[in-house]
């Protein structure tokens, strides 16, 4: 009789129990890694010291990263063996996940320039490689879950591989979204010179890079490379500058992407794009006469001792390719934020 009496209430409450749960980002520190889930299920660990899959870890980067569907965007090995990637050929095994780094950093006291883009733990102990650097975690400053977005961040200090000299300090802050339909999240990157001026060199392996799953090569045959230009294949936009640029495929019966913005208050803003048909998918904000073949146009940026310079991306997980994702609104609307 009760439940007659309040229609209302027994359709108010079975709206409620329809309703979608409310999206959570979930930030969890695990020792030398941090776990990020997004409506409870994983999406990606941040690897920042120690060792990880049997090396050391030379710098900092995200593996793997998961769309909404718990489908990976990003290659598995060096990370691990699946049957999937037994016959791909095992090439750029510094290409971890989603990473920061340039190949040519110079400063004052250190011969030549530092690597820290092809950095592997193994090219200086095996290999005996000289002129590496790594990114060294000084302190994981701090991390929040929430119901809209989560964070983490950390100070890492970047370092000649030995760790006898070092060069800058980088603050790194990443913000993840709960948005239920896309996995999008923010990485905003600042360098800070110690002691002495700290230069990149103009070099095309740099600098906010992805290394893509194999089946979403572009030359696979089933997948596109798309600048905001409207530019697509890596013949007619490597190494162009655009606002942002995505990289979509079949993956089974899904079809997924993945874009990277670049802020507009970049340094060198818009970035080049240095993506390739193999996999890799990377904004190189100091490259330019490697990219034009021009060395008229080599270009190199400084950071006075003390001083700072700052790097933000945007990345979008996306289900459908470009057009049907519509990169190029979700441009507007970060362009448009302060």
């Amino acid at each position: 009789m009760g439940a007659m009496k309040h229609p209302s209430l027994v359709l108010f409450s079975a709206a409620l129990l329809a309703l979608p749960a409310a999206a959570q980002v979930k930030i969890t520190p695990e020792g030398d890694k941090v776990s990020v889930e997004i409506a409870g299920k994983p999406f990606t660990t941040f690897y920042m010291s120690g060792e990880a899959f049997g090396a050391k870890v030379t710098k900092p980067y995200l593996w793997p990263l998961l769309a909404p569907s718990g489908t990976a965007i990003t290659r598995s090995w060096p990370m691990e063996n699946v049957p999937e990637e037994q016959a791909e050929k095992k090439d750029h095994q510094h290409q971890r996940g989603l990473w920061f780094a340039h190949d040519n950093v110079t400063v004052q006291g250190i011969p030549g320039h530092l690597d820290f883009w092809n950095n592997e733990w193994s090219y200086y102990s095996d290999l005996h490689r000289k002129g590496l650097g790594r990114m060294n975690l000084v302190k994981l400053d701090h991390t929040s879950s929430g119901k809209e977005k989560g964070t983490i961040t950390a100070t890492f200090e970047w370092t000649n591989m030995e760790g006898t000299e070092k060069l800058l300090t980088e603050k790194r802050v990443m913000t993840f979204y709960g948005d239920p339909k896309v996995r999008m999240f923010d990485v905003d990157i600042t360098l800070t010179a110690l002691d002495k001026p700290v230069t990149f060199g103009d070099g095309k392996d740099g600098a906010f890079g992805i290394r893509l799953r194999p089946v979403l090569q572009e030359d696979k045959g089933h997948s596109h490379i798309t600048n905001a230009d409207g530019l697509v294949g890596e013949k007619a936009l490597w190494g162009k500058p655009s606002n942002w640029c995505d990289y979509s495929g079949a993956i089974g019966n899904e079809t997924l992407g993945v874009a990277i913005l670049d802020n507009p208050g970049n340094p060198n803003h818009p970035v080049r794009w240095h993506a390739r048909a193999y996999g890799l998918f990377a904004a190189n904000a100091f490259g330019v006469a490697a990219f034009t073949n021009d060395k008229s146009q080599t270009h190199t940026t400084t950071i006075e001792p003390g001083k700072s310079l700052r790097y933000r991306y945007r990345v979008i997980i996306h289900e459908g390719d470009v057009k049907q994702a519509d990169i190029a609104a979700d441009w507007k609307k970060y362009s448009a934020e302060k």
